[in-house]
Parts: C-alpha cells; sequence; structure tokens
C-alpha cells in the first residue's frame, strides 16, 4: 500500500485557530470533517489516517509550532517509511490573492519560516508543496498582526468552496500523482 504525507502548517493553540497563518490546519481539518476521521495526539502533532484505492493518507498537524514544523515532518517521514516525494506540506502564502493556489515539487522558502525550516531539517528544497493564497491586503510594518490575524466576513464566505478544493488536491496528489494534480488544480 502507498503512503503519503499531508502536513498542514499551522501554530497550535485556541489564539491561531481562526488565523490566516493556520489555513494549514484548516485544509486537514476540512478533510478529516468531510470523512469523518478522528485525530489523535501522537508524537510531534496530531495525526489521522485515511484509506483510498489502495492508498494510505497520513495527515499530519505538527505540535511543533510554524516556525519548528521539520521536526514532526522529518520524524513522520522516517517513522512511516514515507519517501521525500509522497510528502505534500500545505501553507499560506502572502504572495498570492486570497484562496489562489500553487503547488510545486521544489523552490524557495519564500520567507515562509515553517518551510525555512522544513527546507533546513530534510535538506532539500525539492519536496511538494500546496501554497495557499492569504493575499497581501495590509500596510506597511503590519505583516504579523495580518497574518495572525482572523478571516474576515468575505473571505469565510469564500473559504468553504477553496477548502473543497483543497481536499480534491490532497486526494489528487495521491491518486494522479504530483504532475497531474498540478496541471489540473495550479491557477484555479
Amino acid at each position: 500500500m502507498k503512503k503519503f504525507l499531508i502536513v498542514g502548517l499551522g501554530n497550535i493553540g485556541p489564539k491561531y485557530h481562526h488565523t490566516r497563518h493556520n489555513i494549514g490546519f484548516k485544509i486537514i481539518d476540512a478533510f478529516a470533517k468531510q470523512e469523518a476521521l478522528t485525530f489523535t495526539t501522537q508524537r510531534l502533532g496530531d495525526l489521522t489516517t485515511y484509506k483510498l484505492k489502495g492508498r494510505t493518507f497520513i495527515l499530519l498537524k505538527p505540535s511543533t509550532f510554524m516556525n519548528l514544523s521539520g521536526k514532526a515532518i522529518h520524524y513522520w517521514l522516517e517513522k512511516e517509511k514515507i519517501p521525500l516525494e509522497n510528502l505534500l506540506v500545505i501553507t499560506d502564502d502572502l504572495n498570492l490573492p486570497f484562496g489562489s493556489i500553487r503547488i510545486k515539487t521544489k523552490g524557495s522558502d519564500g520567507g515562509h519560516n515553517g518551510l525555512k525550516d522544513t527546507q533546513h531539517t530534510l535538506n532539500t528544497t525539492g519536496y511538494n508543496r500546496f501554497r495557499f493564497g492569504i493575499s497581501d491586503a495590509f500596510s506597511k510594518g503590519r505583516q504579523i498582526d495580518y497574518v495572525l490575524g482572523e478571516w474576515t466576513d468575505e473571505e469565510n464566505t469564500k473559504l468553504e468552496e477553496r477548502l473543497e478544493k483543497s481536499i480534491e488536491i490532497i486526494k489528487s496528489f495521491g491518486l494522479a500523482g504530483i504532475n497531474n494534480t498540478m496541471n489540473a488544480f495550479n491557477k484555479k
């Protein structure tokens, strides 16, 4: 059975739950809710497993805080013996308009501390990432407040459809592969 590690980046704790920076957790939670999955707290994160057409998706929400995400990712890749090409890291992206999706097989951290730590820990920039646009609608010097701020009412209204699309992307990644997923979903 083929295994995939799907990691939603975020920060633990109720004060971060509804923030833009936690879109990785939000997507993983939406997937779990749709499939009636239950998380268990394990080493370095909350996990649940989903099986579909001979594939096992291990969904992880690291408990290491965003800036130390690489530690949890590395641990679960090793523990579950999952090859690097079967890793998908989901994160927010300030450089993309709200709800935009970019799936890539490698790249820079783009100034994102969770990706920076992941690259440092895995010692590579060659891993799959799913960037969810949160836009850059903040004034100079207000980036941290914006990223750690909660979604607006308008964003919340549009999020439902974007979360559905995100669940489709995760399933496509495991069933159709990264290249087909990029072709089908990038810029959608």
